[in-house]
C-alpha cells in the first residue's frame, strides 16, 4: 500500500483539530471536516495557536508553520473526502453515530481509502460491519492533545488486513509516536485501566472520603501522576468519561464497570469539564454567575 499523501479528518473539536494539525505539519494535505462552520473557525484559530507556540518554542521554523497552514482546508462537505488516502474520524463517542458516519464515509471515498476511529473504547469490529471494506477499518487511538502526546494506541478488528494496519502504523511513525497494540476488546488498553481510576475517584467524592482537591493532590503527590484524577477527567470531558464506562460495563459485564451516579449526574446537568467551562472544578471567569455543582 502506497504511503498516504492526503488526510480527511472528521470532527473538528480538540481531536480532531490535533489530529489534523499533526498531519499538516508532516507533510499531508488534510481536509478538516465539521457540520459546524462555527466549530470549524475555532478549530483554525487552535490550530494556528497551536503551530505558532511550537515556532515560540524553536520547535518548527516560521516557514514550516506557515506551510502546514497552507496544506489545511475546512469544509463541511463531506464530499470533498472524496480523494483523501486515509480517513480519521474523531467525531462523538456513540457506536451508532460513528457507524452512521462510517457508512456515508464508505459510500464516497475512493476504494483503496483507509478508513480508522479514534474512538478511545468502541469496537473497531463492529464499525468495520457498517462497510463494504472491513479488510481497512482500523482504530488509531491518538491520545490529548494530538501534537503533544507521544501514544498512538492502534487497534485492529476481526477482518483488518496486515496492509491497512503496516499503512496505519507507518502513519502513526510518520508522526514521532510510539505505537501500542490492542486487541478489540471494550476499553483497549489505556482506557481499560484508566477510566475505571477516574470512576472510583468520583465514588471516592461520591461517598465523602475526601474532598475533590485531596482526592487530586493524593494522587499526584503520592503517585507521581502529573494530573489528578479529578482533574484530568475535567480535561478529557465527563461525557466522554461516562460513554467510555458504559461500554465497559455494557462489553465486559462487569458490574465494577458501572459509572459513578455522581458522575452521571454532573454529566446530565451539563457539567462536563473544561470545555464547557465547569466540571468537578470550575473554569469560569469570577465575574460569571456561579450555579450550583450537582451533589446527591
Amino acid at each position: 500500500m502506497a504511503e498516504a499523501k492526503s488526510l480527511g479528518v472528521v470532527g473538528s473539536g480538540q481531536m480532531g483539530s490535533g489530529i489534523a494539525q499533526l498531519g499538516a505539519m508532516h507533510g499531508l494535505h488534510v481536509w478538516l471536516l465539521d457540520t459546524d462552520p462555527t466549530a470549524l473557525y475555532r478549530a483554525n484559530k487552535s490550530i494556528s495557536s497551536s503551530l505558532q507556540r511550537f515556532v515560540s518554542k524553536g520547535q518548527i521554523s516560521q516557514a514550516a508553520c506557515t506551510e502546514a497552514l497552507g496544506r489545511l482546508e475546512y469544509t463541511s462537505n463531506i464530499d470533498e473526502l472524496r480523494s483523501a488516502d486515509f480517513i480519521v474520524e474523531a467525531i462523538v463517542e456513540s457506536e451508532d453515530v460513528k457507524k452512521k458516519l462510517f457508512i456515508e464515509l464508505d459510500k464516497i471515498t475512493k476504494s483503496s481509502a483507509i478508513l480508522a476511529s479514534n474512538t478511545s473504547s468502541i469496537s473497531i469490529t463492529r464499525l468495520a460491519s457498517a462497510t463494504s471494506r472491513p479488510r481497512q477499518v482500523i482504530g488509531m487511538h491518538f491520545m490529548n492533545p494530538p501534537p503533544i502526546m507521544k501514544l498512538v494506541e492502534i487497534v485492529r478488528g476481526a477482518d483488518t488486513s496486515d496492509e491497512t494496519f503496516h499503512a496505519t502504523k507507518a502513519l502513526a511513525e510518520r508522526f514521532h509516536k510510539t505505537i501500542i497494540c490492542s486487541q478489540d476488546y471494550s476499553g483497549f488498553i489505556v482506557n481499560r485501566i484508566l477510566m475505571p481510576m477516574i470512576n472510583e475517584a468520583f465514588f471516592t467524592l461520591y461517598t465523602g472520603v475526601a474532598t475533590k482537591e485531596d482526592i487530586d493532590t493524593g494522587m499526584k503527590l503520592g503517585t507521581n501522576h502529573p494530573m489528578g484524577p479529578l482533574e484530568l477527567a475535567d480535561f478529557i470531558g465527563l461525557d466522554v468519561c461516562l460513554s467510555v464506562m458504559k461500554v465497559l460495563h455494557a462489553g465486559l459485564g462487569d458490574n465494577k464497570y458501572a459509572p459513578c451516579p455522581l458522575l452521571v449526574q454532573y454529566v446530565d446537568a451539563g457539567h462536563v469539564g473544561r470545555k464547557c467551562g465547569v466540571g468537578v472544578y470550575d473554569y469560569r471567569k469570577e465575574s460569571e454567575p456561579i450555579k450550583a455543582s450537582p451533589r446527591l
